[in-house]
């Protein structure tokens, strides 16, 4: 028979200790009680500490197999789902768990459903930043901000020459643009870059769901005939592989060596002018956007990118000062088995070394330390991240599903920054090598200027370098 909501919890000990219990928040917890369910992947660890069956936790409706069949153009869980559309809608977003959400399809038709991880980000602004940044490869993004599209597209706000997202859900329909900067709307943008979106969907819903019950693959269809075979989208979301064991840094990085002298962008006369000593650096590309190349330009660096799989000797064949690892997609793991022996021979060489999101996580695999997946990630223009040796709190933008495992760096690294979240790893540096990294983008600007100091500080640890050299 199954049990009440509110008599789980009360013998729990109450929302907090269950919310601590599970690993989610009470604001979850409230959610539970609203619904009268809780989602079935806490159901072992509540089971074991309340001695109840399996079946006393589960949902009423769930527990009856007479119950009624979903509603038209609803969002549904498990295997029964709508094949009938409600009206005006053209296109879907199938989840791995079987829920389907409805809506209105827009940039690019589909003719086959695009898979991904579905992520969210709670970024009120640069929606064009967003789906070019190379991290987000392989993810489909879920907007928390209602407005996209309404200030447009323009070329200046790559971050890099495609598309890196699969696809994208927003809760209003795409307006024409309102912006004296845009070029393009975004409708069209789009569909020139082969990249769907959906909307009409309720993504406050999807991002709890996502908050609570973690990230999972997502089929985005858009079809142009209007024909869809739910159990063949199911299945193939059900069938890829997930973001584990992935990498996509080869997908998305350089494929030759280049320059790069652009600055930061500055009211009112575009890229700032930059002038005094430059130093000359080296950023591997593992999915580098591009402003975080315009910032070390801005800090005195003379750049050239270079391809993510270019050796330890090739690096140093063009005789850097400092070296630079990038952002990017996939598991840091899989990037490791090429990226770590290069990393391993810079360091060794005892040229300065600056990472930041996946360069992060593949010096603290080059040290020794080693990775883990994310619940739900970090994704948006809000995280607050303490600086352990200043005691400041940065207001940091952030987009990362994996992260370092503190606990197993080596004695010769510490912890530099955290985040204020979940507690989770923010920066590091190493006591032996002349060497540090962050977690979240300092290039993205949140602040809007709380992070610009690494670049400075980076710039600082080259010229110390070169003093004693």
């Amino acid at each position: 028979m199954p049990m009440s909501i509110d008599t789980i919890i009360a013998r729990l000990g109450g929302p907090d200790a269950t919310a601590r219990l599970t690993g989610v928040g009470t604001e979850a917890i409230r959610k539970w009680r609203q619904a009268q369910a809780i989602p079935s992947r806490h159901w072992p660890v509540i089971a074991q500490a309340t001695g109840l069956s399996l079946a006393e936790l589960q949902p009423a409706q769930a527990a009856n197999t007479a119950s009624p069949a979903p509603t038209q153009g609803s969002s549904t869980t498990g295997s029964s789902m709508p094949h009938a559309r409600p009206d005006g809608a053209t296109a879907a977003l199938v989840l791995a768990d079987g829920t389907v959400l409805w809506g209105k399809g827009f940039g690019a038709f589909t003719k086959q459903p695009a898979l991904a991880e579905i992520c969210f980000s709670t970024g009120m602004t640069g929606y064009q930043e967003t789906l070019t940044d190379p991290s987000f490869a392989g993810q489909i993004i879920t907007f928390t901000f209602p407005h996209i599209g309404n200030v447009g597209t323009n070329d200046a706000d790559n971050e890099a020459t495609k598309v890196c997202a699969r696809g994208l859900v927003v809760k209003e329909d795409v307006t024409e643009q309102a912006n004296w900067r845009a070029t393009d709307s975004l409708q069209n943008w789009l569909k020139e870059r082969n990249v769907p979106g959906i909307a009409g969907v309720d993504t406050r819903s999807l991002t709890l769901k996502i908050r609570d019950e973690g990230a999972q693959t997502a089929a985005l269809y858009y079809p142009e005939d209007g024909r869809f075979d739910f159990p063949s989208i199911l299945a193939a979301a059900q069938a890829w592989p997930g973001l584990e064991g992935m990498d996509l840094a080869k997908e998305v990085t350089c494929a030759a060596p280049y320059t790069w002298s652009d600055s930061v962008w500055e009211w009112p006369n575009g890229t700032r002018m930059v002038e005094g000593k430059r130093r000359k650096v080296v950023a591997v590309d593992y999915g580098a956007k591009r402003n975080i190349l315009r910032c070390l330009v801005a800090a005195g660096c003379d750049v050239t990118v270079v391809p993510a799989t270019t050796t330890a000797q090739e690096i140093l064949d063009l005789k850097p000062e400092g070296v630079f690892l990038s952002n990017g997609p996939g598991d840091p793991a899989a990037t490791a088995t090429y990226a770590v022996p290069a990393i391993k021979g810079v360091l060794d060489a005892g040229i300065p070394l600056f990472g930041i999101c996946l360069g992060h996580q593949l010096l603290a695999q080059a040290l020794g330390g080693t990775t883990y997946k994310l619940t739900r990630g970090h994704r948006g223009a809000n995280q607050p991240v303490k600086n352990l040796l200043t005691g400041r709190v940065e207001i940091t933008s952030q987009n990362h599903g994996f992260a370092v495992d503190a606990d197993s760096l080596p004695s010769d690294a510490h912890v530099t920054h955290v985040s204020l979240f979940d507690g989770s790893n923010e920066g590091l540096a190493s006591d032996r090598y002349t060497a540090f990294s962050v977690q979240y983008h300092p290039e993205a600007s949140p602040g809007p200027s709380d992070s610009f100091y690494l670049f400075e500080q980076f710039v600082a640890l080259i010229d110390a370098h070169a003093s004693k050299n």
